[in-house]
């Protein structure tokens, strides 16, 4: 990864280190309307999201000193929220169907039509999902984690993952049709 990307913030990021709280603020300021957007995703309930927003910032500001500029400072906080939203739901016990006897499950091949592809209508679709879709499809989909990391952060083993992900998306697929 380029180093000038690596090191974006770099200053503020020192100085909120050091405690200046107007220099917290400000990095906070340039990062909370993202990091709403991937809690949002997530934990679906705006207010319950601003809270893990929130929460999410006081655990980064107090363990900023173990920032050591190894990712970007966005991506280091986004692994926050994610996190935060992850526990959250787990303490809301929002349920994944557990799949285990399901090891061998091969999902057929989907055929998706260009009208598929709306992105108003996937949006749409995946809010209708139920809870335990909706999240593995926002880990897998929107946020970019593979199968090995959506099991260790929901819990679950990595065939329960993939089962589930091919039925969310066979699902997400009859809602947008």
């Amino acid at each position: 990864m380029n180093n000038s990307i690596l090191f974006t913030h770099k200053d503020l990021i020192e100085k909120s280190k050091l405690g200046d709280r107007k220099v917290q603020y400000k990095l906070y300021s340039l990062y909370v309307d993202a990091m709403f957007n991937v809690s949002v995703r997530i934990v679906k309930v705006k207010e319950d999201a601003e809270d893990v927003v929130q929460d999410s910032f006081i655990d980064a500001f107090k363990n900023l000193d173990t920032f050591k500029y190894e990712s970007t400072f966005g991506s280091w906080l986004k692994r926050i929220v994610i996190n935060k939203s992850i526990n959250y739901l787990k303490v809301k016990r929002i349920p994944l169907v557990a799949m285990e006897e399901y090891d061998h499950f091969m999902a057929e091949p989907v055929e998706i039509k260009e009208n598929q592809l709306d992105i108003s209508k996937i949006k749409k679709g995946i809010k209708a999902l139920p809870d335990g879709y909706q999240t593995i499809i926002n880990l897998y989909l929107i946020e970019g984690y593979d199968h090995v990391e959506i099991g260790e952060i929901l819990e679950i083993s990595v065939s329960t993952s993939k089962s589930q992900y091919h039925r969310a998306k066979k699902k997400l697929i009859q809602l947008i049709n």
